[in-house]
């Protein structure tokens, strides 16, 4: 049976950098991330901006210490609750891995860390022709919000 862990990517570790490259590349080229991956200018920046960000986090999932999938998170607080929440901004699980319920797991670790430091909540946004990734959201409890509401963008 494979060994299951989870991992805070360490901004001073090379390997956790490489994987984080890795795992951001290869969700930008799947259909669902439908972008170029990135090329080795922006995985520095990409690093260094998440490494200097005061309020994000990168965790890793692991099969048999090799990393298989990846959240990035980010904490902000809710005015409306008073309290911190975590925003997943993006979660990817390794097409190899796929299949095998790591996202899920994954994306329970990180309502248990929400959890765990008394957040209230935990966001995401799902692309409307991501049936996948829907049906395992919902199945964890997310749901549309109540009003609902349009994640909407201004790209400059």
């Amino acid at each position: 049976m494979p060994l299951i862990d989870f991992l805070f990517c360490d901004y001073e570790n090379p390997t956790h950098l490489q994987e984080l490259a890795r795992m951001l590349n290869h969700y930008m080229a799947d259909p669902m991330g439908g972008a170029e991956p990135l090329n080795k200018l922006q995985q520095l920046r990409l690093v260094d901006g998440l490494a200097n960000h005061p309020a994000s986090f990168v965790l890793f999932v692991t099969v048999d210490d090799q990393v298989a999938g990846m959240a990035t998170c980010f904490i902000n607080f809710s005015t409306f609750r008073v309290k911190p929440y975590i925003n997943v901004h993006d979660i990817v699980v390794d097409t190899r891995y796929r299949g095998q319920g790591l996202g899920r797991q994954l994306m329970q670790r990180i309502i248990d860390i929400a959890a765990e430091r008394d957040y209230c909540k935990v966001t995401l946004e799902v692309r409307d022709d991501n049936f996948v990734a829907q049906s395992l959201y919902r199945s964890l409890g997310f749901d549309e919000c109540e009003p609902r509401m349009y994640f909407w963008q201004k790209v400059l």
